[in-house]
């Protein structure tokens, strides 16, 4: 596969690639594709890269158990090997998890040495009914995640939510809070909701937070019975898009200045100036990992 690049932003600050990936009913071409574009992202000097929502695996409620395996399985085996191969952050879009008689929509993030270091299961399920255009319900399958996901990458703290994740305020304030500077959404929002809310949701949740925001949709396939918007993105702390894709396959690519995200804070102190006399995000025990 070839893959369009993106160049944006300077050399040597946190270089991150988004793939784009064209996801077929195939599962292991599905898998050799993400990894070679895991190297690609890797020759291209990036630090971080991230794959898109069941990228290994056609979306719908009818594919989930089918392609759903085990973490570790073969899929997270063979992003494991890639980020140890090619010295690089990998963070793993999405994929169906099987764990004992429950599905989970999951992303797997593995570090240069490879090792498993973050596990975000999906804790909004997509469960939408727009009449006239789209009905779907994730948890006719799924079950949904209980906890937050946080890691760190070198001098980066980075969020993970996948893709209706990003409609509630909450989980990404609850990462702002606990010191992530970026949140990461793997996500495939369709032909209805993607033109009207897709770089919408994602310059809000930046400006909430004054934070880095990247999403890493699959490309569009025109013939798939779920049809992905595409349009991968990045979002500075002021609510700038830095890098977009269109439709098509390719990886974007963006150098974030971590010093962005403090000067932004400097300069409109909202973070600080909220009245938690009055209100505040109350979250549940274990929901964010001590």
């Amino acid at each position: 596969q070839a893959f369009g690049i993106t160049s944006i932003g300077m050399a040597n600050l946190f270089r991150i690639a988004l793939v784009q990936l064209k996801v077929g009913a195939n599962k292991s071409d599905n898998v050799a594709k993400a990894v070679d574009a895991i190297r690609a992202a890797a020759s291209n000097k990036a630090n971080l890269v991230a794959l898109p929502e069941c990228f290994n695996s056609p979306y719908g409620t009818s594919f989930f158990g089918e392609y759903s395996e085990a973490i570790p399985g073969p899929t997270t085996d063979a992003l494991s090997a890639a980020a140890r191969d090619n010295n690089i952050f990998v963070v793993g879009g999405s994929i169906p998890e099987r764990d004992g008689d429950r599905l989970y929509n999951t992303c797997a993030v593995f570090d240069p040495s490879g090792s498993l270091i973050a596990k975000h299961r999906k804790v909004h399920l997509f469960d939408i009914d727009i009449p006239g255009r789209i009905r779907f319900q994730e948890s006719e399958t799924l079950s949904p995640g209980n906890t937050a996901t946080m890691f760190q990458a070198g001098p980066v703290k980075i969020g993970v939510g996948i893709c209706y994740d990003i409609r509630f305020p909450e989980l990404t304030r609850a990462c702002c809070d606990n010191g992530c500077q970026l949140m990461l959404f793997p996500g495939a929002f369709n032909m209805t909701t993607g033109p009207a809310h897709w770089e919408l949701l994602q310059r809000a949740r930046a400006l909430d937070n004054q934070m880095f925001v990247a999403t890493i949709s699959p490309a569009r396939d025109e013939t798939a019975s779920y049809v992905a918007w595409g349009h991968s993105t990045v979002v500075d702390p002021w609510g700038e898009v830095i890098a977009k894709a269109d439709q098509h396959p390719g990886i974007i690519y963006a150098s974030l200045d971590l010093d962005r995200v403090a000067a932004v804070r400097a300069q409109i102190p909202m973070l600080t100036q909220r009245r938690t006399d009055l209100y505040g995000l109350t979250t549940q025990p274990g929901f964010v990992p001590a």
